[in-house]
């Protein structure tokens, strides 16, 4: 069984234009669309965390990344600029924030699924809809490794654009003063006041208010056990 999730994240934002893994899965995904999508599902299990990355349509490269033992999900947005408006050739952005370990099967689990047909194209068994987050705090990246070690390397492109929020910090804080004082000190808050869409701005810096859409059109919620040639039950393939 597989899942298709969709993230709307939602930021006030400024417009500013290496894992050693034990597995890994190539995928082809169709969207509702029709498009079709190649992601590569990579598990470590010494470290705990998956990476998922795909190509979107208009040349996005998305990047997912589960951090098991932080509990932290970390979304990169590598996103192409558009050089009639200035922007620089293109901009990165993180979004930062805390996930259930019972939401994903492990690194362990995964690190164990293998194809029977890579070539098959894939569509998922169950839409899991569309989760509306808005981002009011900026990472300080320096310190992003309260959050989790695995930010600053990815994120090295988005020292103004790594993004969390505060309810995610008091979910990590589990009721802890001391761990949400540290966490909080690591960030700094968004501009409140209101501020235009970014597709109204004309200047690359000034502060604007973007909405960004991430779709995880595929992702196994489970270990299918299927029978080899010998007939002996396996739990490491799906067809």
């Amino acid at each position: 069984m597989a899942t298709m999730e969709r993230l709307l994240l939602s930021s006030l934002c400024i417009v500013i234009l290496s894992t050693v893994c034990s597995a890994q899965l190539v995928v082809n995904v169709k969207n509702k669309g029709g498009d079709l999508t190649q992601q590569s599902i990579q598990s470590d299990t010494t470290q705990d965390i998956i990476t998922l990355k795909f190509q979107k349509s208009d040349g996005t490269l998305i990047q997912m990344i589960i951090d098991f033992k932080a509990e932290v999900q970390l979304f990169k947005a590598l996103v192409l600029g558009e050089e009639e408006r200035g922007q620089d050739q293109y901009q990165v952005m993180c979004f930062v924030t805390k996930f259930t370990k019972s939401e994903f099967i492990s690194s362990d689990a995964m690190s164990k699924l293998r194809q029977k047909n890579p070539g098959t194209i894939r569509n998922p068994e169950e839409d899991k809809g569309q989760e509306n987050i808005v981002l009011d705090l900026q990472i300080d990246l320096k310190q992003s490794d309260k959050f989790s070690r695995h930010i600053y390397n990815s994120c090295m492109e988005a020292k103004d654009s790594t993004y969390t929020r505060e309810s995610d910090i008091k979910a990590l804080s589990k009721g802890s003063n001391f761990t949400y004082n540290n966490l909080i000190s690591a960030t700094k808050p968004l501009p409140s006041v209101p501020t235009p869409s970014c597709r109204d701005v004309s200047k690359v810096d000034k502060p604007c208010r973007c909405r960004f859409e991430i779709t995880i059109g595929w992702y196994p919620c489970g270990l299918k056990y299927c029978k080899g040639r010998d007939s002996v039950v396996s739990n490491d393939r799906f067809s």
